[in-house]
């Protein structure tokens, strides 16, 4: 089961008593600032939970699937996180 954006504002509207618009407003910012930074190509570091990173990938040779043609797959960029330690010992709890 995968924790959507559906989840994050109610579990937030719930726990601050914030009207569902403002709750909405506050999350889509958040997600919009991080978005916006990595657009940059900036990283993004959230103390306690991990760091988003962006990484460039070179131009690749490849291959359709469908087709097993050969061709050369261009260079792109791709966000990676590594996670905290904080967050990797909670995850790793042996309980």
């Amino acid at each position: 089961m995968a924790l959507t954006k559906h989840d994050i504002v109610d579990s937030i509207q719930e726990r601050f008593g914030f009207s569902r618009q403002k709750t909405i407003d506050a999350v889509e910012s958040l997600l919009e600032l991080i978005k916006s930074a990595l657009g940059k190509g900036e990283d993004v570091l959230i103390s306690g939970f991990g760091k988003f990173c962006v990484h460039e990938k070179k131009a690749r040779r490849g291959r359709n699937p469908a087709t097993g043609d050969e061709m050369i797959l261009p260079p792109r960029k791709v966000v990676g996180f590594k996670c905290s330690g904080k967050l990797r010992d909670k995850i790793n709890v042996i309980g």
